[in-house]
């Protein structure tokens, strides 16, 4: 019998075993692994001449089907023991005392651990509007702690954050970038009349008056312990409230220098830090208490009816009502000077709209007109804006009738804020500040 002779081959291609006899081109013994399942392709083909002279020394076919039979033995035993693998256990129940975080109402534990110092994600309640009573609403008012305007954000809302403020334009352009919520700032005094630099900047700026309060002022003469008013040489403080006292200072026969100052309670500050012996103050008692000064004279006032009218000052109006008295501000130009204010003025009397202040202030990109009899020449008229409040809501069909009637003789109108008139009643005494409310 022809001894038969073969070649035998093996490859390993991921999970594929191959197999190859000979040079067939198309049958090639392989071995294959697809899932749990095994297939072995055994092919025998005759020797090729050319590669083996034939003899009694080859491989026989017994041998070739013999290593066929081991390897696949050697695959079924692999095959075994991944079956045989034993499951991981499951995993332990969770311990009642763990704090499992709560995934669609499954508990899951956080592979990684969270660090406190990752910044807390924002909540329904951070986007939410500012609360409406005052509590933690952030109030910018100019000044510092112990100011007449610190008093008057906090009649206002009670319970706000007050943000101190070094000059008026800085608390209007902290509520425009959303570091305020609310600024609080006098616009006149029943004595000194009005603040003009706040009404050019209520102009200026595009925030809305939103509510109003009244604050009873009680000036107190404020020095160093030990100090006596025999030794003071001059006396600081807002220009408003050196105004306001002029006569008593007069009287308590103190000869000295006035010197003007950006804030009452600022003043008291400047003194007690720079250990001026021979300065006084013109601040409140609390800014007495905060700055370690005696009160050398109590209530300096000239008058003891001494009211500064504040307004509160938003990014969006209020929606106006008629439950309950309103006032509304309001900001014109007309181009012929003042010949029309009269007609003007007659649209809110025509209606029964009480007039509460007219304010005027130069009109800054036109302050001058030269003009004569016959609108041409030398003559020099002044350009103004007034400022106009009057008791009445934008709610009320009578002031938008007003106002429909007012912007056909005015080159510029604009409504500065319709809001809650401030109704408290108030006591000349210090000793009774009433606390007013305000929805805004």
């Amino acid at each position: 019998m022809q001894s038969l002779s073969f070649t035998n081959s093996i490859s390993l291609v991921e999970h594929h075993l191959i197999f190859s006899s000979g040079h067939h081109p198309k049958k090639q013994p392989y071995l294959s692994m697809p899932g749990h399942r095994c297939k072995i392709h055994c092919v025998y083909r005759p020797p090729d001449p050319t590669s083996f002279s034939g003899g009694a020394g080859g491989p026989s076919r017994a041998d070739w089907q013999s290593s066929c039979a081991i390897l696949s033995s050697q695959v079924a035993v692999s095959q075994q023991q991944e079956t045989e693998k034993p499951e991981p256990p499951p995993p332990a129940p969770p311990s009642p005392s763990l704090d499992l975080t709560k995934v669609n109402g499954h508990g899951s534990l956080d592979l990684v651990p969270l660090s406190s110092k990752l910044p807390k994600p924002l909540t329904i309640a951070d986007l939410s509007p500012a609360p409406m009573h005052g509590s933690e609403l952030r109030v910018a008012y100019q000044g510092v702690p112990g100011a007449y305007s610190e008093a008057a954000a906090q009649k206002a809302y009670p319970n706000c954050e007050a943000i101190p403020c070094d000059q008026f334009e800085v608390a209007f352009q902290a509520v425009e970038l959303w570091l305020a919520d609310r600024a609080v700032l006098p616009v006149e005094n029943s004595l000194g009349g009005s603040i003009h630099r706040n009404y050019d900047l209520l102009l200026r700026h595009r925030l809305h008056i939103v509510g109003e309060v009244q604050l009873p002022v009680h000036h107190c003469l404020l020095a160093l312990p030990g100090v006596r008013k025999e030794y003071l040489t001059r006396v600081i403080s807002h220009p408003q409230a050196l105004a306001q006292c002029e006569l008593t200072l007069t009287k308590l026969g103190l000869n000295v220098a006035r010197e003007a100052v950006d804030d009452t309670a600022g003043a008291a500050e400047f003194v007690s830090a720079n250990g001026l012996r021979d300065t006084a103050a013109i601040a409140s008692s609390r800014a007495a208490e905060l700055y370690g000064l005696n009160v050398l004279a109590d209530g300096i006032q000239d008058d003891s009816s001494n009211v500064t009218r504040f307004v509160m000052l938003a990014r969006e109006p209020i929606v106006p009502r008629t439950d309950r008295p309103f006032k509304t501000s309001i900001v014109f130009a007309e181009d012929k000077g003042t010949s029309v204010l009269f007609k003007v003025l007659s649209a809110f009397a025509f209606r029964n709209i009480s007039l509460t202040k007219i304010e005027s202030r130069p009109h800054r990109n036109r302050p001058i007109r030269l003009v004569d009899d016959a609108n041409v020449g030398t003559a020099k008229h002044f350009e103004y804006m007034f400022y106009v409040d009057f008791e009445a809501s934008m709610a009320d069909v009578r002031a938008q009738n007003a106002l429909a009637e007012v912007q056909e003789f005015t080159s510029f109108l604009r409504v500065l804020g319709s809001y809650p008139m401030d109704m408290t009643p108030w006591c000349p005494s210090r000793d009774d500040p009433p606390n007013s409310r305000h929805p805004q």
